[in-house]
């Protein structure tokens, strides 16, 4: 099955992308499922590469590497990036600018669009 799961917030003000991204590890591993992630507006922040947490906290870049090692999509929304005044070189390796129109392309082409 393919999902495009969309992430608005930022990696660690609330939970919602820890929880996407276990949710989307737990599709790759055990029901061998399409993965595309989509990060619209705060959410672009959670593709910073060199993302440095506390020992035995989670970590958004350590779980984003690990939906792209198992071939994931992860592609960020450049107006957003903009909007913050990111530049691609922040980018973890894998992860791409893109625009909306990409993104509703995967929307189409997705058999569930989970929204966090």
């Amino acid at each position: 099955m393919n999902y495009l799961i969309i992430i608005n917030d930022g990696p660690y003000g609330t939970e919602k992308p820890y929880n996407a991204l276990r949710l989307a590890m737990s599709l790759q591993k055990n029901h061998n499922a399409k993965i595309n992630i989509a990060l619209l507006g705060d959410g672009v922040i959670n593709a910073f590469s060199g993302q440095d947490t506390p020992e035995g906290y989670y970590n958004i870049e350590r779980m984003l590497k690990a939906v792209l090692a198992k071939k994931g999509k992860v592609i960020l929304c450049t107006t957003c990036m903009n909007a913050r005044g990111m530049k691609a070189e922040f980018l973890l390796r894998g992860a791409e600018k893109s625009s909306l129109d990409e993104i509703a392309r995967l929307t189409e082409e997705a058999d569930k669009v989970l929204v966090f």
